[in-house]
């Protein structure tokens, strides 16, 4: 592959990475911290203990997660082709890197609720305040900066799980190394989206780490 070729190969496939990730992870951020809130409230005998519910969320979240990626892209071709009448393609891939993204997602939130002192909101409710007012005042504002480091790995693991999908037609940076580096045997081609791949989730891990230490500061 020529230089030029190279390098529109390369930007082509970065932007179908950055749109699959980018669509999974937006959606991942809304459900996913709504979920683990759930997972915590409904855990929670301070507020809305309900082991039902509790018990049904986690039971569905244990099972995607315990799927590995590559089967869970085969399980939901057929969710996948009925919501948008492809299997293929980066668009394609955004379903279960979505679902995914939000299981991973919704367990790392439950975790950064659970760090938080249960003392504040055992005050919070003596002084009368309201559950919405707990939730949105007292919760999300103390595990903010634990919801950003799991954003940050949940961002790094679906970059990981996208170029999986690249095995199956997704496009994106993994499909480019596989298609080009691995069954081509285009050894400069695959070392050249290893370093991208790892220059990115560096970049990732230090902005997501960076923007936490700054919340926990405040």
């Amino acid at each position: 592959m020529k230089t030029g070729e190279l390098i529109e190969a390369l930007w082509q496939a970065t932007t179908e990475t950055v749109y699959m990730v980018g669509i999974s992870m937006i959606i991942a951020i809304v459900f996913g911290t709504v979920l683990g809130l759930l997972l915590y409230i409904t855990a929670s005998p301070l507020l809305h203990k309900n082991k039902v519910v509790n018990a049904i969320s986690g039971f569905v979240i244990n099972i995607i997660r315990s799927i590995p990626f590559i089967i869970l892209l085969v399980l939901l071709y057929p969710f996948t082709d009925f919501l948008l009448h492809t299997t293929i393609g980066a668009k394609a891939v955004t379903v279960p890197l979505t679902v995914a993204a939000v299981a991973f997602l919704a367990r790392l939130v439950e975790g950064a609720f659970s760090e938080i002192d249960k003392g504040v909101i055992e005050a919070s409710l003596a002084m009368g305040a309201s559950v919405k007012y707990i939730i949105f005042d007292v919760l999300l504002v103390e595990a903010l900066p634990g919801i950003v480091r799991a954003i940050t790995v949940t961002l790094i693991s679906i970059i990981g799980y996208s170029s999986m999908a690249g095995t199956v037609g997704g496009g994106g940076i993994g499909d480019l190394a596989i298609r080009y580096g691995y069954q081509r045997y285009q050894t400069d081609i695959l070392i050249i989206t290893v370093i991208l791949l790892v220059v990115v989730v560096q970049l990732i891990q230090m902005v997501g780490e960076r923007i936490a230490v700054n919340l926990t500061k405040k």
